[in-house]
């Protein structure tokens, strides 16, 4: 059971104290960002991944999956110089190599050395010199699965992500979880906390199933925000909007409360609206006046890169995320369950 934070908890006047949660691509293009304006940063992440290189030394060392980890550590490691290009080097040849990254095998080694995950993850974190912290949601060896709206049960997250039906839920075996204490008292002591962006059903929610970790960020004083997804996820998210991404954290988290709802407005440029439509993919639509009507506060920026692909733009989120934990936003906005 989690304590609700006291209201007379003095916040950091230097900097915000931020909490990210989350998982692959998108949490690391976030913390990216939130690294330029506060130091004091800490990264839940999912432990969920079953596929690639994560996958394999999950099956063949059982360890946890290293690959989501890997990530956040070199995205905020202090410059992104050649010891993190080295983290991030995969093979691309070689019996048993291929497709492994050499950060996941240190990991795995520093893991197999210490005997313990989390020290593992300590030590490469003070190789790459990080700002902040990183943290697994849970060390428990969970495996996340998915009812369909056929009604059929889906085990793995790759295969998950695969699906050719709609998702009605997602849940974790074994069904309770512990979770890292200190992901839940950085939660607790947190001024800014930021879900997202990032796969809703396989990188996000998987994090919030953990009781103890939506506990922890419904009883904490922080603000809290929810960054959505620009684009479509086929076989996750094929035709939602905004509102059903926080419909969907809401229903399977029922006790968790958010102030902020985070939503690029930027038109995405012709060629790539069309290069993701062959992929079944298309820009994440919104209504302000539902949302709203959900309890939340609606910030529509441009907050998107475009190259060959739609992503986020860490320094554009950072821009507005920062300008959020100014002393006049301080205040936590009205909330859902507030």
């Amino acid at each position: 059971m989690v304590a609700r934070q006291s209201s007379s908890r003095k916040r950091r006047k230097s900097h915000p104290r931020v909490v990210v949660i989350g998982g692959g691509t998108g949490l690391s293009t976030l913390l990216r960002g939130v690294k330029t304006y506060t130091p004091d940063i800490t990264a839940v992440v999912t432990v969920a991944d079953d596929g690639g290189s994560s996958g394999r030394l999950r099956k063949e060392m059982g360890i946890l999956p290293p690959g989501d980890i890997r990530n956040c550590i070199v995205a905020l490691a202090e410059e992104e110089s050649l010891m993190s290009s080295l983290f991030q080097y995969r093979f691309q040849q070689g019996e048993g190599l291929k497709g492994h990254s050499i950060g996941n095998l240190l990991i795995a080694a520093l893991t197999d050395i210490s005997g313990d995950f989390l020290t593992a993850i300590r030590q490469a974190s003070k190789i790459l010199k990080i700002k902040g912290r990183v943290y697994p949601s849970t060390t428990e060896k969970v495996v996340l699965l998915a009812e369909l709206d056929n009604n059929t049960i889906v085990e793995g997250q790759s295969r998950i992500m695969r699906s050719e039906h709609p998702i009605k839920r997602v849940f974790l075996r074994p069904g309770e979880v512990s979770p890292v204490p200190e992901a839940v008292q950085a939660l607790m002591e947190a001024d800014q906390i930021i879900i997202g962006p990032g796969s809703l059903f396989t990188s996000i929610i998987p994090n919030l199933l953990i009781p103890d970790i939506a506990e922890a960020i419904g009883a904490s004083r922080a603000q809290k925000i929810y960054v959505c997804n620009v684009m479509t996820q086929p076989g996750e998210t094929n035709g939602y909007r905004a509102e059903d991404h926080l419909s969907k954290l809401l229903e399977h988290c029922p006790g968790l409360t958010l102030d902020i709802v985070m939503v690029n407005n930027s038109p995405i440029p012709r060629r790539l609206r069309e290069a993701y439509a062959l992929e079944g993919a298309v820009a994440v639509d919104f209504d302000s006046s539902r949302l709203e009507e959900m309890g939340v506060e609606v910030i529509l920026k441009d907050v998107v890169n475009f190259s060959n692909f739609v992503r986020h733009d860490p320094l554009k989120l950072a821009r507005v995320l920062k300008r959020l934990t100014e002393p006049e936003r301080s205040a936590p906005c009205p909330s859902l369950g507030k």
